[in-house]
């Protein structure tokens, strides 16, 4: 899952004019065999990813590595996992909104 979040902030700070003007630090916490804690922090244009809880995160969205695998590959809308209860937001729901966007 680290390697995958890596990937794709990679991607975004290739480029970072979609994510130009965010702050927040949004936190996955992703059950299953390849779960884990992970955080992603977008600052000054840039994404950094980290593994754990160093900071407070803002918007946390609770999913299994199988749900969080098909998040990445662009398989499963936010909108309609949040529907059927696939994906558990705590925290503020807008910037839940906001990360969609990078899905879409």
């Amino acid at each position: 899952m680290l390697q995958e979040l890596e990937t794709l902030a990679d991607l975004i700070n290739q480029n970072p004019s979609a994510i130009e003007g965010w702050l927040a630090v949004y936190q996955f916490d992703v059950s299953g065999e390849r779960g884990g804690t992970f955080q992603v922090q977008f600052c000054n244009n840039h994404v950094q990813v980290t593994e754990g809880k160093p900071n407070q995160a803002q918007c946390t969205l609770q999913l299994s590595d199988t749900n969080f695998t098909k998040l990445l590959q662009k398989q499963l809308n936010p909108a309609t996992a949040f529907i059927l209860g696939k994906i558990k937001i705590k925290g503020d729901i807008s910037l839940a909104l906001q990360l969609q966007s990078l899905f879409a």
